[in-house]
């Protein structure tokens, strides 16, 4: 990732890779001091790779960190399956040894599970969360529908740009790793854990993804004590890499953090 700091980073006896930017010289105004990082969490299966356009752009103006989760990219495989409470523990581990404060923390699809679990074990340290495109969907409860899903979304919905990352990191997490989280990721009860989150929690999706669908989304913001609904119209699931400008607005002007600057009729607020 261009001008991004990597690092191994390694906690509880796992291992995973961090990619640090803080704000690019001379285009991030002068803000206070206290502005907290922002961390961009994948989903099942992929890496950092397919968040670096929003890492890039949240980078010129606020400290911002992607993390390879144990098993992903080029990370180690676990020789355990993983929780959803396990990733969100590791985050906070890293991010402390790191010497990370604050931290608005942004998780895509899967991700959105760990963001949401580590939210919830750490809330002092999470001003904010962002679940992007979370799953799984009630009405998409089944391996089958989730993969139908994801057929319509690549052959409608995404760009050959954004369909090769996606596919391409499949390839390298394999078959092994990726069933063994999936079988995580389609037991987790969003709707349910999410109800017990304090914390502010923006929904966030591309307004034709049919994987995060908008009655799911909805039904999600509605039971987060403190939630809000975005979407970024012409979009499907992968809406970090297709609406970059707009998922970043969204993410600054919802948190609070400097660089604010999309066009506002670009987003759908509910």
């Amino acid at each position: 990732m261009k001008d991004a700091v990597a690092t191994e980073v390694e906690a509880g006896g796992l291992r995973g890779r961090m990619y640090v930017s803080r704000a690019v010289s001379g285009a991030r105004p002068e803000s206070a001091a206290g502005d907290p990082a922002v961390v961009l969490i994948h989903g099942i299966g992929v890496s950092h790779r397919y968040l670096a356009r929003l890492h890039q752009v949240l980078a010129r103006t606020v400290e911002t960190i992607s993390i390879d989760l144990p098993g992903f990219g080029s990370s180690p495989r676990p020789d355990r399956q993983l929780t959803a409470a396990d990733h969100g523990r590791f985050i906070h581990d890293v991010l402390d040894s790191a010497g990370v404060g604050p931290r608005v923390l942004v998780g895509h699809s899967m991700g959105a599970q760990f963001v949401l679990e580590a939210a919830l074990q750490r809330p002092d340290q999470v001003p904010h969360a962002v679940l992007m495109g979370p799953v799984v969907d009630v009405r998409h409860r089944t391996v089958l529908r989730q993969m139908l899903a994801l057929t319509k979304d690549a052959l409608l919905f995404e760009t050959p740009g954004s369909n090769a990352l996606v596919f391409s990191d499949y390839l390298r997490c394999g078959p092994g790793w990726y069933f063994k989280q999936l079988r995580v990721m389609m037991n987790y009860r969003t709707e349910d854990r999410i109800r017990e989150l304090g914390t502010p929690v923006m929904i966030l999706r591309g307004a034709t993804d049919p994987i995060a669908t908008g009655e799911w989304c909805r039904i999600l913001a509605r039971r987060a004590p403190a939630g809000t609904l975005a979407e970024v119209p012409g979009c499907g699931h992968v809406v970090q890499y297709t609406g970059t400008a707009q998922v970043a607005e969204a993410i600054s002007s919802f948190a609070g953090l400097p660089g604010s600057g999309a066009p506002e009729q670009a987003l759908r607020r509910r």
